[in-house]
C-alpha cells in the first residue's frame, strides 16, 4: 500500500510530466544520438559515393576506415543513445519519476559510454582499427579499441542495472499490479541488452591479450560465435524499441485503443526467450559447425517470426478498427482515414510497411539454401538497411517528434510537423531506392564490404554499375533527410514554441480481457531464455574448444 505522501508524489509527477532532471538526461542521450546520426549520415554518403565509383577517398580516410566509422556510429552510438534515453523517459513517465540512484547509474553509462566511444574512434581514424563493425578475428585492431568496446559494455550495464532498480522498486510499491506496458518494454530491451551483450564481453577478453601479443593465437570459430550471439541480439533490440512505439505510441496517435495488453506482454517475452540463439543464422554456411546444429538454428531464427506476424495482426486490426469509427469504409477504403499528414503516425507507419519485405529477407537468410545464394553479398547490406534503416529508424524518427518537445516543454508546430512528413518522404525514397538496388546487384553476385572495383573490367563488375549508381542516388537523398531531421530535433529541443505535449500512452481496448498475472514473472522468463540458450549453445561450443582448429595470428588486411 503507498502512503498518501506517495500517492501526492505519484499524482504531482503525472500533472508535470517528467521531472527536469530526468529530462536533461535523456535529452543528453537523444542529443548524442543525433550528433552521430549526423556525422554518420556523412560517412554513409561518403561511403555510397565511392561505391558507386563516383568519388575516391583519401589515403589517409579510406573506404574501410569509413566502412567502420560508419557502422560504429549508426550500428552501436544512434541506437543505444537514443533507446536508452526514450526509455528511461518512458520509465520516469510511468514509473513516478526516476530514483536518483538510477538517475545516477544513467549518467555513469553515459560517462563510460562517451569514453569508451572515444577511445574505439581514435584508432579507426588512425586507420589502426579497420576491422569494420563485426570486428572479429582474424582481423586484429589496435588494443586501444577493444578497451573502448569494454567501457561501452560496462556503460549498458549501468543502465540495465538503473532500469531494473527502478523497475523493481516500483513493483516492491505496488505490489499484485502489473507493471505499465512502456516499462514492461523497457524491461525486455534491458534484459536482452544485458544477456546479449555478455558473449561480447567474453570474445574482447579473448582478444585483448591476443592484440597485445600475450598469446599468439586465438579461436575464431569460438570468437565469430560468440559475436554473433551478441549481434543478432542488437538487431532485435532495436526491433523490440521500435514496437514499443507500434504496439503503445501509435494507437494514440491515431486515437485508438492498444489491441491486448496479454497479446503485447507476451510478445515481448517471446521476442526475449527466441532472439539470441537467432544469431546462429549469421554463420549458417560457416565450416565447423554440424549440419544437425544448423537445422536447430534455422528453426529458432525462423521461430522469432511468430512474435513479428502477431505484431502485424495487432497493429492492422487496431488501424482498421479507429479508422473504420473514423468513418472508413469498405476492404481498404479505412486506409483514408489515417492521419497520414501526422509524423508521428506517418513515420512508423512507413517503417512497419518496410518491415514486410525486410521480414521477408530475414526469412531469406535463416534458410540455408537461399543463405548459400546471398551470403556475403550486397543483398545483406540492403536487407539490414531495409529493417534497420527504414523499420527502426523511420519509427525512432516518428517517436522523436514528441518526445523531444515532451522532455523540453516545447510543442510541435503545424510548419514543423509538415517538415516532418516531407522529411520521412525523402528518407523512405532514399533508403528504399538504396535496398532495392543493393538486393538486386547482391543477386547479380557483387560482394560486400568492398571499395568499388571492376575486377579488371570484367564484364559482371561491369554489369553492377547501373544498380550501383543507385546507392549514390539513395545516399544523396538519405543525407538531406539526415539534415532534416536533425534540424527538426535541435529546434524541438531549443527553440519551438513552448508549450505542454503529451507523452502518448494509448488505453487497453474496453472488454479486453485481464491480464494474467504470470507475465510478471521475469524470473521464469529469464530461466526459459537461458535454457534455450543452452539448447542452442552448449553443444557447439564445446565442439569448438575441445576438438578447436589451429588458433589464428592477428591479421593486418588493410
Amino acid at each position: 500500500m503507498s502512503t498518501p505522501l506517495q500517492a501526492l508524489k505519484k499524482k504531482t509527477n503525472e500533472a508535470l510530466g517528467i521531472r527536469p532532471e530526468d529530462a536533461v538526461l535523456s535529452k543528453s542521450y537523444l542529443l548524442v544520438a543525433f550528433a552521430a546520426l549526423l556525422i554518420g549520415g556523412i560517412l554513409g554518403l561518403l561511403q555510397g559515393l565511392n561505391r558507386a565509383g563516383l568519388l575516391d577517398l583519401p589515403h589517409w580516410f579510406n573506404y574501410y576506415q569509413v566502412l567502420t566509422a560508419h557502422g560504429l556510429l549508426l550500428v552501436l552510438v544512434l541506437t543505444a543513445f537514443f533507446t536508452i534515453g526514450y526509455f528511461y523517459a518512458a520509465l520516469s513517465h510511468t514509473l513516478g519519476g526516476l530514483l536518483p540512484k538510477v538517475r545516477k547509474l544513467a549518467w555513469v553509462g553515459f560517462g563510460l559510454k562517451m569514453a569508451g566511444f572515444v577511445l574505439a574512434v581514435i584508432p579507426i581514424l588512425m586507420n589502426k582499427a579497420t576491422v569494420l563493425y563485426t570486428f572479429y578475428p582474424p582481423m586484429a585492431a589496435s588494443p586501444v579499441f577493444y578497451f573502448g568496446l569494454v567501457f561501452i559494455v560496462l556503460g549498458v550495464w549501468m543502465c540495465a542495472f538503473g532500469c531494473f532498480i527502478q523497475v523493481a522498486n516500483w513493483r516492491k510499491q505496488n505490489k499484485g499490479k502489473h507493471v505499465p506496458i512502456l516499462a514492461y518494454f523497457a524491461t525486455g530491451v534491458f534484459v536482452l541488452l544485458f544477456f546479449g551483450s555478455i558473449p561480447v564481453t567474453i570474445e574482447v577478453f579473448m582478444i585483448i591479450p591476443w592484440s597485445l601479443g600475450w598469446v599468439e593465437t586465438i579461436n575464431v570459430m569460438v570468437a565469430r560465435t560468440l559475436f554473433w550471439a551478441f549481434g543478432h541480439t542488437l538487431v532485435n533490440i532495436w526491433y523490440l524499441t521500435a514496437v514499443s512505439a507500434w504496439y503503445v505510441v501509435v494507437p494514440k496517435v491515431i486515437g485508438g485503443r492498444r489491441f491486448s495488453d496479454t497479446l503485447t506482454r507476451v510478445v515481448i517475452f517471446l521476442l526475449v526467450i527466441m532472439n539470441i540463439p537467432g544469431g546462429f543464422h549469421h554463420q549458417i554456411i560457416d565450416p565447423g559447425i554440424a549440419e544437425s546444429v544448423k537445422f536447430l538454428h534455422v528453426f529458432m531464427s525462423l521461430a522469432i517470426g511468430l512474435p513479428s506476424l502477431m505484431t502485424a495482426y495487432a497493429m492492422f486490426s487496431v488501424f482498421e478498427k479507429t479508422a473504420k469509427k473514423k468513418g472508413g469504409k469498405g476492404v481498404f477504403g479505412w486506409f483514408k482515414k489515417l492521419p497520414w499528414g501526422d509524423v508521428r503516425f506517418l513515420a512508423p507507419m512507413m517503417a512497419m510497411i518496410a518491415f514486410i519485405p525486410g521480414g521477408a529477407g530475414g526469412i531469406v537468410q535463416s534458410t540455408n539454401q537461399l543463405n548459400q545464394v546471398v551470403h556475403n553479398t550486397m543483398w545483406i547490406v540492403g536487407h539490414f538497411h531495409l529493417t534497420v534503416g527504414m523499420s527502426v529508424v523511420l519509427t525512432f524518427f516518428g517517436i522523436s517528434y514528441w518526445l523531444v518537445p515532451y522532455l523540453s516543454k516545447r510543442v510541435l508546430t503545424p510548419k514543423l510537423n509538415k517538415l516532418g512528413v516531407i522529411q520521412t518522404i525523402i528518407w523512405s525514397a532514399g533508403m528504399g531506392l538504396m535496398a532495392i538496388a543493393m538486393h538486386w546487384v547482391g543477386l547479380l553476385g557483387s560482394p560486400r564490404r568492398t571499395s568499388y572495383t571492376t575486377y579488371f573490367d570484367n564484364a559482371t563488375a561491369l554489369g553492377w554499375d547501373p544498380y550501383l549508381l543507385f546507392l549514390a542516388v539513395g545516399g544523396t537523398l538519405l543525407m538531406i533527410g539526415v539534415i532534416l531531421q536533425v534540424y527538426a530535433v535541435v529546434h524541438l529541443m531549443f527553440f519551438a514554441p513552448k508549450g505542454e505535449t503529451e507523452f502518448p500512452i494509448a488505453e487497453e481496448e474496453e472488454d479486453a480481457a485481464k491480464t494474467p498475472y504470470w507475465t510478471e514473472r521475469w524470473g521464469r522468463i529469464i530461466f526459459v531464455m537461458l535454457l534455450v540458450i543452452a539448447m542452442g549453445y552448449v553443444i557447439p561450443m564445446v565442439e569448438f574448444i575441445v576438438n578447436a582448429p589451429p588458433g589464428s595470428p592477428p591479421f593486418k588486411t588493410w
